[in-house]
């Protein structure tokens, strides 16, 4: 006899080779009939698995977060069979679970399009309602070599080829249909559901290699229930409105074009805004003791090889030669050019700690088919720090590197933030002396957030082979979650590079080096911020903060002596004193999201006063010229100067 556990630390004997649905049957006929998969040790694995051993078992039913996973991959198999029974001939190659979803590869003559995802969905239903038993066979290589190349099906014949000798060859069958497939499934077709939805078709090659077929790609996503898949899809259409490429053309921000792929072209406005990001930044990090420096946007190859980017970053650095033959990059991370600035004059323990502070232009390629606006991009700025200092430092300026991340994020209005750890993966430097007191001072960073209330987490193993990390998420207006800020500790590159200290023994040590970022990249923070804000962005960090329209010609005059008395105080402000209906002004000037527009005609004029309309409000408020301006100008100064 075997003893299976539960949750609860209850426990029965069964037979050897009792399944997981032949224990939950033994508890309750209805827990067999809700358990959609089997956690066996801590393992997911279908809930037909025989259980061979003394185990701690935990049952799954398709409302527990974690079959959400199951639910997708299950219904991308539905629709690999859907789209076989409706298209003969297509092959199929391989149906991945994603973020948000699931997508699946297909080899076809003729193009799918969205128009045929009304009839495909349909079959899937069908397929969902036919409740079809998933089960589970395991096949030899031959057999499974012989049944696809008799179905025509040459790129499962390359995938069953692919796969070691060692390991077992599973497939799992849907009625008459079957897919190469590791698993785990659910035990049936009808534990799915319905809320699924087929998102859009694109193309991708096999394999991501541009020298074999062109797939097409359905792409789709389930949920455990129809109000989740509702929200999600009302998520993406709220994406879709404020989407910053859009919002970037209405309020003339910047643009983009072949000649410059994932590179950015700033118009004024987009630029004033993003100057006020570095500026906001810039005052932040001076406040906390951090010295501004810059470094080279090119160095030589050997720099790189030092710093160990040339052996395991290189396919993603811009590489160039020059007439003399010597190799440089264009630099794709700021630390080892601010390792040099260290190691240039003597440093003791009494400089430490010492914080550098770069805002970076980096150079990172990314497959043409990655790039994506401003979130995605070739070349960037990184709000990057650096700060040197000795291992009993570490719990301090982790800490205040934290406080500081949480203000300023809240500065932007982003108060659901998740806070995780990820402690060293398996390929790492350095002893585990060192690793043990970095995750240490980094664990109780994270506890006393826990204790704030904060959202923490831990990754186990996904640290940087160099330290661990603390990653910051943002929580947008719509729900969307952006990792932005990093708080890294390293041991290796100081060493690398030979940079040193004088401690208080008189001897030479080895620095920390504790890497710092908090919008991480700035054009992808600006991109989420017009997002997160729909383009109706707080009035301090408006690139034009208030447009002076006039009603007649008569107010011309009294238009400009505002905006030159606006000026005087640092608002941002134009003027337009076209011959054009006030009504159209203003919806102009709304679409370009100017967040005031302070109108004036001759009555105004004559009273020294303005009516004052805001974005997205079609009230008017009254106000005399020099308390409309003074109350404009405390609303635009920035959160960090409010106090002052």
């Amino acid at each position: 006899m075997i003893s299976v556990t539960f949750p609860d630390g209850a426990s029965r004997s069964f037979e050897p080779g009792a399944t997981g649905l032949d224990v939950a049957r033994s508890i309750s006929p209805s827990l067999a009939k809700k358990t959609v998969a089997m956690m066996l040790d801590g393992q997911m694995v279908d809930a037909a698995t025989p259980i061979k051993a003394d185990a701690k078992v935990e049952f799954l039913n398709r409302e527990d977060p974690r079959a959400l996973e199951l639910i997708r991959h299950d219904a991308a198999h539905v629709l690999a069979d859907a789209v076989q029974a409706l298209f003969p001939g297509t092959q199929v190659t391989i149906g991945p679970v994603i973020e948000n979803g699931f997508y699946y590869d297909f080899y076809r003559a003729e193009p799918f399009t969205p128009e045929d995802f009304a009839a495909i969905e349909k079959k899937m239903r069908e397929i969902v309602a036919a409740d079809k038993p998933i089960q589970r066979e395991e096949w030899s290589r031959d057999e499974a070599v012989s049944y696809f190349e008799q179905h025509g099906e040459a790129f499962k014949v390359e995938l069953v080829e692919a796969i070691p000798a060692d390991q077992k060859i599973s497939v799992y069958k849907q009625g008459d249909w079957l897919d190469l497939c590791r698993g785990p499934h659910m035990p049936s077709t009808g534990k799915i559901g319905n809320a699924f939805k087929l998102m859009k078709v694109a193309g991708a090659y096999w394999r991501g290699d541009s020298s074999k077929p062109m797939l097409q790609r359905i792409y789709a996503t389930a949920f455990a229930r129809q109000e989740d898949l509702d929200a999600y899809l009302k998520q993406i259409q709220e994406a879709e409105r404020r989407d910053h490429r859009r919002l970037g053309r209405e309020m003339d921000l910047f643009h983009f074009q072949e000649e410059g792929p994932g590179t950015i072209f700033w118009h004024p406005k987009g630029w004033t805004l993003f100057q006020t990001l570095i500026a906001f930044m810039r005052r932040r990090q001076q406040a906390a003791g951090y010295i501004e420096v810059n470094t080279p946007q090119v160095l030589d190859r050997a720099l790189w090889e030092t710093s160990g980017h040339w052996q395991t970053y290189r396919e993603n650095m811009f590489i160039t030669k020059t007439e003399d033959e010597r190799v440089f990059a264009l630099k794709p991370m700021n630390c080892p050019g601010h390792v040099q600035i260290f190691k240039n004059g003597l440093k003791s323990y009494r400089d430490l700690p010492m914080k550098i502070a770069e805002f970076g232009i980096v150079h990172r390629y990314e497959p043409s088919g990655a790039i994506h606006g401003m979130m995605r991009v070739r070349a960037f700025t990184q709000d990057d720090a650096h700060i040197f200092c000795t291992e009993d430092q570490i719990m301090a300026e982790a800490m205040k590197i934290n406080d500081m991340v949480i203000s300023i994020y809240k500065d932007f209005g982003f108060d659901d933030i998740v806070v995780k750890l990820s402690t060293r993966p398996e390929k790492r430097v350095g002893g585990d002396e060192g690793w043990d007191k970095a995750e240490a001072a980094l664990k109780k960073v994270l506890d006393l957030l826990a204790a704030q209330g904060f959202k923490t987490g831990i990754n186990p193993g996904e640290g940087a082979f160099y330290g661990p990390k603390l990653e910051y998420t943002l929580r947008d207006a719509i729900g969307r979650e952006w990792q932005c800020g990093t708080t890294q500790v390293d041991f290796n590159l100081p060493g690398r590079f030979g940079a040193f200290y004088i401690g208080q023994d008189s001897e030479k040590q080895t620095p920390v080096m504790i890497h710092r970022a908090i919008f991480g990249s700035l054009e992808r923070f600006t991109g989420i911020l017009i997002e997160h804000f729909a383009g109706h962005l707080p009035l301090w960090l408006s690139p034009v903060q208030a447009a002076i329209c006039t009603i007649t010609s008569d107010a011309d005059d009294y238009a400009l002596e505002i905006a030159a008395l606006a000026r005087k105080k640092g608002l941002r402000v134009e003027t337009d004193l076209r011959n054009e209906k006030i009504n159209y002004k203003v919806r102009e000037l709304s679409l370009a999201k100017i967040p005031v527009l302070l109108v004036v005609g001759r009555k105004e004029a004559a009273d020294r006063t303005v009516s004052i309309r805001r974005l997205g409000s079609q009230a008017q408020a009254f106000s005399a010229l020099d308390e409309a301006l003074a109350s404009l100008t405390l609303e635009a100064t920035p959160p960090d100067l409010r106090g002052a």
